[in-house]
């Protein structure tokens, strides 16, 4: 069985199925697998016990891309099946609930209900601002968490102006790893750009990520420079283009 975080606030899910499930779980006869789609207080839940995917519990939402979250919980998940031989019988099969499920969902209906529309060039514009102030704060908030979580690492963010900043971070005193990211265009390209040895006067840079659509919604696309010509095309979202260019930064320290 797995569990989603959307779940842990549904009475009728948590307080009957998921002790129902954690019984089977305890007797053998199953396996719950809490799957955690976005950042939530699970650990304090009954199934807090358990091993959860992704892994270490690290939510969907908080992986460069939502495949890249759900594969690492589809590989899991076949893991655990592959381990497994359980043979359910028939009379422990769940029986048709139709009674809190049924009247909480009157109205079935469809969910693919998308309908494709068009970006102006002041949507892309607004969308990529709004991604490079979300770049920023994640930046300066995670070299805040990465200097507390480590003695002996000093970090330093310095905001140059609206569309630039520099990120630093020391080991014993010693810089161990500096970036640059800025918005702009570089060759008559919008987007957020990085540069591995700070703030670039011209276009030179390390990798970048501009703004593309599938016809339904805005996302972030890298050039893929920093993976050796093997460009990365899967749609970033805000976060997801912030841990990216987090990771390039900060695994120079390891």
């Amino acid at each position: 069985m797995l569990v989603s975080a959307d779940f842990i606030d549904s009475d009728y899910c948590y307080d009957v199925e998921m002790s129902r499930a954690l019984e089977r779980h305890d007797r053998g006869e199953a396996h719950v697998i809490p799957v955690i789609l976005r950042p939530c207080d699970w650990k304090e839940t009954p199934f807090g016990r358990l091993m959860a995917v992704p892994e270490d519990g690290k939510p969907v939402l908080k992986h460069a891309t939502l495949d890249d979250g759900f594969l690492e919980v589809a590989q899991a998940i076949r893991q655990v099946i592959g381990a497994t031989d359980i043979r359910t019988p028939a009379a422990d099969l769940p029986k048709h609930r139709a009674t809190r499920i049924d009247a909480a969902m009157p109205n079935p209906r469809s969910s693919n209900l998308r309908v494709k529309t068009e970006f102006t060039d002041r949507d892309r514009h607004t969308f990529l601002g709004e991604s490079f102030e979300y770049v920023a704060r994640y930046f300066e908030n995670s070299l805040n968490e990465l200097q507390a979580r480590n003695d002996r690492v000093e970090t330093d963010f310095r905001r140059v102006d609206a569309n630039r900043f520099v990120a630093k971070a020391f080991v014993g005193g010693e810089e161990r790893a500096v970036c640059g990211i800025w918005l702009g265009d570089s060759l008559g390209v919008d987007g957020i750009y990085f540069s591995s040895g700070g703030l670039s006067n011209g276009n030179s840079f390390s990798e970048s990520v501009s703004v593309s659509d599938d016809g339904y919604t805005l996302f972030l696309e890298p050039l893929g420079m920093a993976q050796l010509g093997q460009a990365n095309d899967a749609p970033l979202t805000m976060e997801g283009a912030a841990e990216y260019l987090w990771s390039l930064f900060v695994d120079r320290l390891r």
